[in-house]
């Protein structure tokens, strides 16, 4: 079961269901991700932190100029990346242009395009009219101004978050092969699976030649189907193999995911770190607050080939 953690830096394919054991293995890595989703005052989905752990550490982060994140959102692996220097292409069809204050007092960011991201003054406006106490209101805002006059928050070291609101089945404006690495963190299992082929053949498109897609997705085993609380798919190894243009060599430890759900249920940590927004709703990944895991994440791992075959 354990045999993928010897050599996590691959250059193969490769489709492995997460394991807790990430969490204690990489402790210290945790432990920063949790500091900057704290940060950026985020929390993290059910198991986020076993697919960040993941994602990262299937990347040399010290090879890594540019990066995309498809199906950022706000999410914190961007805002990790970076602070560790990597200029950041941050996909998502969602409109961010709005994007708070607290995130650009402490990471530079700009758009791809002038109707990407709005200007500071506008993220200011609709900090005052947010629906929060007073108090609390003119704490944070005053604290945010602070940093962003100083910009002592911000690394001279970090790279740059690069907002682009485009559906990732047309990324119109990023050239092919451009881009060193691809992350995605439980978002591409929120497109249609008609539609998933097409998005992993765009990415692939903008994806230089031996260069990373790794993306977590989520799975139940053999079947595909549509998990209506966090509106996403969940699928078999046979359909992420196909979706992904994986070839039979490509290592997998599907059989092991009854072990690997029941060690998902049992887990204390995470049942214990459940994030707050989960008990105000039932249209979520785990309903109401509910611990009750019905998928487990699973890691795709997919290497642009250095030549094209059907050029060869």
């Amino acid at each position: 079961m354990w045999y993928f953690r010897k050599n996590s830096m691959t250059t193969q394919d490769r489709l492995e269901i997460l394991s807790t054991s990430l969490l204690e293995q990489y402790l210290p890595l945790a432990t920063e991700l949790k500091a900057v989703a704290k940060s950026v005052r985020q929390e993290f989905g059910w198991h986020y932190l076993l697919d960040l752990i993941w994602i990262i550490n299937q990347l040399d982060l010290n090879v890594l100029e540019t990066v995309m994140d498809a199906g950022a959102g706000v999410g914190v692996l961007q805002w990790f990346l970076a602070s560790k220097g990597i200029r950041v292409i941050s996909v998502d069809r969602m409109d961010r242009s709005d994007l708070a204050l607290h995130f650009r007092s402490r990471y530079s960011v700009t758009g791809l395009r002038p109707e990407d991201l709005s200007s500071v003054f506008w993220a200011i406006a609709q900090a005052i009219r947010k629906p929060v106490p007073l108090i609390q209101k003119a704490k944070r805002l005053g604290r945010d101004l602070f940093s962003l006059v100083n910009r002592k928050a911000i690394s001279s070291t970090s790279g740059t978050v690069i907002f682009y609101n485009q559906d990732l089945k047309m990324l119109i404006d990023i050239p092919d092969e451009s881009v060193d690495a691809i992350v995605a963190v439980s978002a591409l299992e929120h497109n249609e699976p008609e539609d998933l082929g097409l998005v992993v053949a765009e990415l692939l498109r903008v994806l230089k030649p031996g260069g990373k897609l790794v993306a977590t997705m989520s799975t139940s085993g053999n079947e595909d189907k549509f998990h209506q609380p966090s509106l996403g798919w969940v699928y078999s190894e046979t359909s992420l193999r196909k979706y992904f243009d994986l070839g039979e060599d490509t290592l997998s430890n599907y059989d092991d995911f009854p072990a690997l759900l029941e060690e998902i249920r049992n887990s204390s940590e995470l049942r214990d770190s459940l994030a707050k927004f989960y008990y105000k709703s039932g249209g979520r990944g785990m309903p109401w607050g509910v611990w009750d895991p019905q998928y487990v994440p699973v890691g795709v791992c997919k290497v642009k080939p250095l030549t094209n075959a059907a050029n060869v």
